[in-house]
């Protein structure tokens, strides 16, 4: 069912050097998929997304390892731009270190999600050891949601908390803190404990101040004064009034918050300050890094910090490289960035890197913190370090595609160059994935609706059709919500006018159920459709 969306496209695609793909030609490495209420969940063996330092899984005889063929170096000339040669310029020396950024995730920030122990903890207070009960219940229950265990939580008296042994307290912002999408909703939740821990007089930890920062500077997806007001004031009361002092993940936060809401001033001061308490570089802060520069246009800063990355011994997989060629694209450096892509497609040629990047964002979350750990154990056992190296997928994984679609759909407008990316992404057996759909949509409505366009009414409905069978099959990720509707609204209103996109918003109606605020929203894309339908009749 991958196939679908992509040959919808190729049949689309301006190209004819593509257009007689077919779907046996590619294969396809579908794992069976069953649904969870609205989103779909996708079933994978446990050896694609488990993954340990501590006994990396054996090679067949024919599989080339990192370790035996690649170097440091190797890895550090990976993302140098040169046009005619890969290595064709030794690296030149720098004088001067450049400043080590902080970034937002890290096992002291997403404690780990160990289970409560088999013994019960004693309940605090005897009176709710009902309530309590069924808290811990629910807290140990992994598939439990969010909303579950805060309304559980509330039916204990204010403060809730004082109810709460310490360790099922410790559970309870555990469980809060790892969020796949932070929102305001996650923000209230987290942050009302917080406050009932402080009515409480009971004592928060670090973790969960740092948490509480995060929180309150990242649940929009637009960073503004606003969000850095707000997650300043939470460090200030964490090290003034709670006396609580920082710590390098806390830097980490505060200048990941800082450098998304353009604020590169504070960002540098937040740098120096972490510079002055000598907090140290893990993982984390070396991929911050290059995402910094790549905020800040630049390039070479990019390229000077993936390079120091690897010179610290740091472990290099999908999601590092990843990050590079997002901040080469945003300094501006599109043919760079499409050639670290060509690097990890000759990776994935060669054999090298056994194992296969997960799509499960708690299994990619879990992977950092392994490699950071790994990084920091073996860093002076060189020979376990490269073996550790060599077990790390290197190949484009569906949010590479994202990354280079998104820019083509935003910058460039080239379907064919699309074209050529999903057929590649095809090739690799990858998943396809909803924000596809929606960076299509969007470029149809972006690109769509003029003379001589590739963009064309014929083409929207091709990939119309395959939107529509994918949802039918319950693919993982792939489900209508507002985003999607709006760009495909927009879409059919740019390339096939108001009474076509009406039509499809019937249709979408049947397979989304939004709610009060969401309802208005699409009121206001479907106001000027409605009016211009109008007066065509």
């Amino acid at each position: 069912m991958d196939n679908i969306f992509i040959n919808a496209l190729v049949r689309a695609s301006p190209c004819s050097s593509h257009t007689h793909f077919t779907k046996t030609q590619i294969p396809s490495s579908l794992s069976p998929h069953v649904c969870h209420g609205g989103r779909r969940r996708q079933v994978q063996t446990p050896l694609s997304q488990n993954r340990a330092f501590h006994a990396p899984p054996l090679r067949s005889a024919g599989a080339v390892t990192i370790a035996a063929e690649h170097t440091r170096d190797d890895y550090k000339h990976m993302v140098d731009y040169y046009s005619d040669s890969l290595y064709l310029q030794p690296e030149q020396p720098q004088d001067q270190p450049v400043f080590s950024l902080p970034v937002l995730e890290n096992e002291e920030t997403v404690p780990q999600t160990t289970k409560l122990p088999q013994k019960r903890p004693k309940v605090v207070n005897d009176d709710r050891k009902l309530e309590v009960q069924n808290l811990v219940n629910i807290l140990e229950d992994e598939n439990s949601s969010h909303e579950t265990i805060y309304e559980i939580y509330k039916m204990l008296p204010f403060p809730g908390v004082s109810f709460l042994a310490k360790d099922i307290r410790q559970r309870l912002f555990q469980r809060l803190s790892v969020v796949e999408k932070r929102n305001e909703r996650t923000l209230i939740r987290y942050l009302s404990i917080l406050d009932d821990m402080k009515a409480a007089n009971l004592a928060v930890t670090k973790p969960q101040w740092n948490s509480a920062v995060m929180f309150a500077g990242r649940c929009f997806a637009i960073i503004s004064a606003r969000e850095v007001e707000a997650a300043l004031h939470i460090w200030k009361e964490m090290e003034q009034d709670a006396s609580v002092q920082g710590n390098h993940v806390t830097f980490n936060i505060l200048f990941d918050i800082a450098a998304k809401a353009g604020k590169f001033v504070l960002a540098e001061m937040i740098l120096k300050e972490m510079k002055a308490r000598r907090l140290g570089l893990n993982r984390f802060a070396h991929v911050g890094l290059i995402y910094y520069f790549g905020l800040k246009g630049d390039g070479d800063g990019v390229r000077k910090s993936y390079r120091e990355m690897v010179e610290a011994g740091q472990i290099i997989d999908t999601v590092v490289l990843n990050c590079v060629i997002a901040s080469l694209i945003r300094a501006g450096e599109l043919p760079a960035a499409e050639q670290v892509y060509q690097r990890m497609l000759n990776m994935h040629d060669r054999e090298i890197g056994s194992s296969r990047a997960s799509t499960d964002w708690k299994a990619i979350r879990e992977l950092g913190r392994v490699l950071d750990r790994a990084a920091r154990t073996f860093k002076k056992d060189s020979e376990t370090r490269n073996r550790i190296q060599g077990d790390q997928s290197l190949t484009p994984n569906v949010h590479t595609y994202i990354i280079l679609v998104r820019h083509h759909v935003s910058e460039t407008g080239e379907l064919h160059r699309i074209t050529t990316l999903l057929n590649q992404m095809q090739s690799l057996g990858l998943p396809i994935h909803g924000r596809l759909f929606l960076e299509i949509f969007k470029g149809f409505a972006s690109h769509g609706g003029m003379r001589y366009t590739s963009w064309t009414g014929p083409r929207l409905e091709s990939v119309w059709d395959s939107f529509q069978h994918v949802l039918n099959q319950e693919v993982e990720d792939v489900y209508v919500a507002k985003w999607i509707a709006i760009w495909t609204i927009r879409a059919f209103g740019k390339c096939s006018g108001s009474d076509r996109a009406l039509k499809v918003w019937e249709e979408l109606k049947t397979r989304w159920d939004p709610d009060e605020r969401e309802s208005e929203i699409m009121h206001g894309i479907l106001k000027p459709i409605v009016d211009q339908s109008r007066a065509n009749s």
